[in-house]
């Protein structure tokens, strides 16, 4: 019986400290935060530890220097940077916590249980498939009624 209570305490014991490692890695994850500046330090994206955006600082001047399509751009370039950074540090956090062989990148992105094909991009549509580009929004003449 003693043999018994031994082995329930062991486990009880394996279960508080994988408790524990996980919110440890809890708190490091939420702790994390990258950012990315441009080259003309106008503006300056940041992301939490699976990329989302969590903070952007754009200087007056920048709207003076760049057209809104190039802003954008600025943006999506910056911020994606900020996230591989991120993601790199969130996988190091990620990694000790995770069975040998989990890929703690895939985790993060979802992927983990993915096979390659699976992963590829989707087919692109068809020309033929139907496209509202060139429909005007505030024309309800344009679009058809529904029955």
């Amino acid at each position: 019986m003693t043999d018994h209570r031994a082995q329930v305490d062991q486990l009880l014991a394996d279960y508080r400290r994988s408790r524990e490692q996980l919110a440890s890695v809890h708190r490091e994850l939420a702790s994390i935060s990258e950012s990315a500046t441009s080259d003309d330090g106008l503006i300056t994206a940041t992301v939490g530890a699976r990329g989302v955006l969590t903070g952007l600082v754009i200087a007056d001047e920048a709207y003076e220097k760049y057209r809104p399509a190039e802003l954008a751009a600025q943006i999506v370039k910056l911020t994606g940077g900020a996230t591989v950074k991120a993601l790199t540090g969130a996988g190091e956090v990620l990694a000790p916590a995770l069975p040998s062989g989990t890929d703690p990148q895939a985790l993060l992105l979802g992927t983990a249980d993915l096979g390659a094909q699976e992963i590829a991009a989707a087919d692109v549509p068809d020309d033929e498939d139907e496209s509202f580009d060139d429909r005007s929004w505030l024309d309800e003449a344009d679009w058809p009624r529904a029955r």
